[in-house]
């Protein structure tokens, strides 16, 4: 039913799962992020970086340190440290851009990647950044990813995200609130040093409506050119993701947990196609993992550098 679709389109309504307020996201110096729309003051209750972070842990066991069981054979980058797991490129924000990867002492991963698709001069082998990233993380052909050093083609070897999800609120209020941290030993103690009773203001929110929308750019996924056996896979892929992050509701922290307003999820593009149920999904992705097997790989990799800390504004300033 996609295989002539450009886009895969949803827009899946949602509301608190008690009461009418919610926390959304919150930016350094800028606070929750309103906006005016033609109809009235609009607000990011998360952003498209924060859900394709949210996106990714759909296929996370943290309980394993590795993909879920079901989904074994998808390629990823596990990162050890003295012999234990530290990190992988499912749990790095950027990906195979993570500095466990490309920073560290140990140079056989940034080798090995400037060596395959890193050319200094020259136009990009897509074919070939593609193929490798098949075989490295498969999540960066949805998610994206962007190798920013200079040594790897200029840092110029980039994937824009295939899968993108928001979530926005419409005609927003603010609803004030407030409390006390209180200590009950010592009321009027110093404060700095975490002591005595400290007042604090607080912002939620009220909306008319709140929406998740999500993008699925399939002729990007035909773009590859990695064939259809790869193409049903990223698909299928997508969509389990897209289905787990639904199940259940979005509780996005503790302040703002959402359910589905509604039943069935359908698309708005093509208007009215169902998202198909978790087990269906999880049966047709297991095949297409098994068929695309021996074009993906867990690959390992260490970081042994000392974990130092960033210089203070206190030292900066002694400069």
């Amino acid at each position: 039913q996609l295989n002539n679709c450009q886009r895969l389109l949803f827009k899946v309504p949602l509301e608190p799962l008690q009461g009418h307020r919610f926390q959304p996201t919150g930016f350094p110096a800028l606070g929750a992020a309103t906006f005016q729309t033609g109809d009235g003051t609009s607000l990011l209750v998360e952003s498209s970086q924060s859900m394709a972070n949210r996106l990714e842990l759909t296929v996370w066991d943290g309980t394993r340190n590795s993909v879920k069981e079901e989904l074994e054979g998808l390629s990823h980058v596990r990162i050890t440290r003295n012999g234990k797991f530290l990190t992988d490129t499912i749990l790095e924000p950027h990906r195979l851009n993570s500095p466990y990867l490309l920073e560290g002492k140990d140079k056989r991963f940034h080798d090995m990647l400037k060596a395959e698709v890193g050319a200094a001069e020259g136009p990009i082998d897509r074919q070939k950044l593609v193929s490798t990233l098949l075989r490295l993380d498969v999540g960066t052909l949805l998610h994206g990813v962007f190798l920013a050093k200079k040594d790897l083609a200029g840092g110029r070897l980039r994937i824009a995200r295939s899968l993108s999800a928001f979530i926005e609120a419409d005609n927003v209020a603010v609803a004030a609130s407030g409390g006390v941290k209180n200590d009950h030993v010592n009321p009027s103690g110093d404060t700095k040093a975490g002591f005595g009773n400290v007042p604090f203001a607080r912002d939620d929110y009220t909306a008319e409506s709140i929406i998740l929308y999500i993008n699925l750019d399939l002729t990007q996924i035909r773009g590859y050119g990695l064939g259809e056996a790869v193409e049903r896979l990223l698909t299928l892929l997508a969509l389990y993701k897209i289905r787990v992050l639904t199940n259940g509701g979005i509780r996005l922290r503790t302040a703002c947990d959402l359910q589905i307003k509604g039943g069935e999820i359908k698309s708005s593009m093509p208007e009215g196609w169902q998202l198909p149920s978790l087990a269906d999904l999880e049966s047709d992705l297991k095949v297409a993992i098994g068929e695309c097997r021996d074009q993906m790989e867990v690959t390992e990799s260490t970081f042994e550098d000392k974990l130092k800390k960033g210089k203070s504004q206190d030292d900066e300033s002694d400069k």
